[in-house]
């Protein structure tokens, strides 16, 4: 995606923990995590809300991070998600919302983006509809202060449907 290199800015905490959020899922779901990353995540602090399902998974996180070793992280990375030929696992979300075979999902998204003023870097790899790509797309509308419905309804073209079964491959 293109998108201008200033820092990015939030308008509250809550939606810099937000964009966070998106930044690390689309960081993990591009490479595998390196020392550096798991460290950060080892160290990071608890969220406020102890008891919380999402408490209780970061603290699952920080506890794995701390324990993980990185080489050991991007065979299996690699072995689940770059694979020889064929990948056990697709990050790519049109694989999982392609319903019929005269659907273009992946020009439809190119439109959506340009809608929003986003496109391709020329340097890109790996296509649009990659989950790492939409959740740097997600941090973006979050940044700029896009009003939430347009977020939802990004999210629930875009992310929503490939969530359930990526995250079923994936297990």
């Amino acid at each position: 995606m293109t998108v201008d290199a200033a820092p990015l800015r939030f308008a509250a905490p809550e939606e810099a923990a937000r964009a966070n959020f998106y930044a690390l899922l689309a960081r993990l779901f591009y490479a595998a995590p390196d020392q550096a990353l798991l460290d950060a995540l080892a160290a990071a602090p608890e969220l406020d809300d102890a008891e919380g399902a999402m408490a209780l998974a970061w603290r699952d996180l920080a506890s794995a991070a701390a324990q993980a070793d990185p080489a050991a992280l991007k065979e299996e990375f690699d072995a689940a998600f770059v694979g020889t030929g064929k990948a056990p696992v697709t990050l790519y979300a049109c694989a999982y919302s392609i319903r019929f075979t005269n659907e273009a999902p992946l020009a439809q998204l190119r439109g959506a983006l340009a809608a929003l003023g986003l496109g391709r870097q020329e340097n890109a790899t790996e296509p649009e509809d990659h989950i790492a790509a939409l959740c740097e797309v997600m941090r973006y509308l979050i940044a700029q202060q896009k009003d939430l419905s347009e977020q939802r309804a990004f999210f629930e073209r875009w992310i929503w449907p490939s969530a359930e079964p990526l995250c079923d491959a994936i297990s």
